[in-house]
């Protein structure tokens, strides 16, 4: 799920103000829900109002899809967004099973502990059961190790030379990002726990993910690392396809809006596996930037009277985009 924000300030029954993944709360907005399958290919798409709660809005739009594509219950994967007892307990009342990111450092006491006391090594996971159908599949990792220290690291120097300028004070203390570091001390001044800092260093290269599927940790953890196709498919809505801004008002109009830009998507993934099939020497953000001088001209034959098209001289790289798209027609 993402959200649509519209270049207006008037609400209707579709565009409502709620809480905006773009930062544009004072604007109304839509919700879109994109399914896609292995590799990125979108399957379908759908709208809701703006101020709807967006784990209610998962089972509604999966049911939606399996019925018009006649899909038996597909396993639902999803970040630790959706991580809630209320969203889980809707998941499991409705019969889908789930891998969905876990948040570790919430756990109970008793987990935590199983947790930091018998960690994994590089690339291995562990298997820690919840209760009676759910498991904590916990994983560890070198390479996340290293670069959760060095965002932490980076996190901690913002947050001392904000306070040797001045700038944070009591509200300033959240558990927004590194802020969590944030203490007071007195009634006036603020500064970093540094204990809480080496505390969060035992965390680091640990990633959890919970199941009530009977999959293999190693399967579990494979089909959550797809989630980064959404990420991208969303992010090329937004930026190469121009989803945004928004300006139409009628339920019709924004629907087919988005319909446009589905398709336009559909297109785009097809371009991209038919670059990667034939081994391109250039990217499908490259091939769409080619193809905005790719010119052809309609002539007609004085002697023959007939129309012939001619593509007018090109680069090397928009040669062999033309001969992609022309053999796979």
């Amino acid at each position: 799920m993402t959200t649509l924000y519209f270049e207006t300030s008037d609400e209707d029954d579709l565009r409502k103000t709620g809480f905006s993944k773009d930062g544009k709360h004072q604007n109304p907005q839509i919700y879109l829900g994109l399914l896609v399958s292995i590799g990125g290919d979108a399957i379908g798409c759908d709208i809701f109002e703006g101020n709807i709660y967006e784990g209610h809005t998962l089972v509604p739009f999966i049911e939606r899809i399996s019925n018009k594509f006649n899909l038996v219950k597909p396993i639902v994967v999803a970040d630790a967004g959706l991580l809630s007892n209320d969203n889980i307990r809707l998941l499991e009342h409705n019969g889908y099973k789930y891998i969905l990111g876990a948040r570790p450092k919430n756990e109970s006491d008793t987990i935590r502990r199983q947790i930091l006391q018998n960690k994994s090594g590089n690339d291995e996971y562990r298997i820690i059961a919840k209760n009676n159908h759910t498991r904590l599949i916990m994983a560890y990792s070198d390479k996340r190790a290293a670069k959760d220290a060095h965002n932490r690291n980076r996190g901690l120097q913002r947050l001392e030379k904000q306070i040797k300028s001045g700038k944070l004070n009591k509200s300033s203390i959240n558990n927004k990002g590194y802020n969590k570091y944030l203490k007071m001390q007195g009634d006036v001044v603020v500064s970093i726990d540094y204990e809480k800092f080496e505390a969060d260093r035992n965390w680091d290269g640990i990633k959890g993910y919970i199941t009530n599927t009977t999959l293999s940790a190693s399967q579990i953890i494979d089909n959550y690392k797809q989630l980064w196709h959404i990420e991208k498919a969303f992010r090329m809505s937004k930026t190469d396809l121009r989803i945004r801004p928004i300006y139409h008002r009628l339920a019709g109009r924004i629907e087919a809006h988005i319909c446009i830009s589905f398709t336009a998507y559909k297109i785009l993934k097809e371009l991209e596996r038919l670059l990667k099939k034939d081994k391109a020497s250039f990217s499908v953000t490259k091939a769409a930037e080619l193809t905005q001088n790719m010119y052809q001209i309609t002539a007609v034959m004085p002697a023959t009277k007939k129309k012939q098209t001619i593509l007018l001289k090109m680069t090397t790289e928009q040669t062999q985009l033309a001969k992609i798209i022309a053999e796979n027609c």
